[in-house]
């Protein structure tokens, strides 16, 4: 007879204890590894789904700098028709109000814009509240009527929100170069 063993064949006390706690610890331990598993991707579907959010608020602020910098004083109906549905919030209600002046300036100009994003990158995002901020340097190409263009290099800071069709500028102020 084994010194272990209880005189009913079963297996001593403290025996049935330590089983069942490494059974309590092995069924903890895999709740744990799926909880750290679940957890795991679904951070990584919050990074991804940031990352595209990102991706598209830049490249629509640089495709919205870009026709809000661009427009041909033959076809300024065109342009500003460009920039108006580029455009959400005051800074279209800025632009629809100021229509017919921004067409007699550009029909007295005599000048074709092209505005070029050259570089930009998002310097701000919020996905909850639907906003995001890009800077962006741009070259403006300048072709006056019998004239030679002349590039001019500009930075914008423009305010971006999400709107039921999808994102759009909701701001769009020249950034001032410091000297150093």
């Amino acid at each position: 007879m084994s010194v272990d063993s209880s005189p009913d064949g079963a297996a001593p006390r403290h025996h049935r204890i330590a089983r069942a706690a490494g059974v309590v610890l092995l069924v903890g331990s895999a709740v744990f590894a799926v909880w750290a598993g679940w957890s795991w991707l679904r951070a990584g579907d919050e990074a991804a789904a940031y990352a595209d959010t990102r991706e598209e608020v830049l490249r629509i602020g640089e495709q919205g700098i870009a026709n809000l910098t661009t427009i041909d004083y033959h076809r300024p109906d065109e342009g500003l028709n460009r920039w108006i549905d580029s455009a959400t919030g005051a800074l279209r209600d800025s632009l629809v109000q100021g229509r017919e002046a921004n067409r007699k300036q550009v029909e007295a100009g005599k000048s074709v814009l092209a505005g070029k994003v050259v570089d930009a990158a998002v310097t701000d995002l919020d996905r909850a509240a639907g906003t995001g901020r890009v800077i962006a340097a741009v070259e403006i190409t300048v072709t006056p009527e019998g004239g030679q263009p002349v590039v001019k290099r500009n930075r914008f800071e423009a305010g971006l929100s999400r709107t039921g069709s999808g994102w759009m500028l909701s701001s769009l102020r020249a950034v001032e170069v410091g000297t150093s």
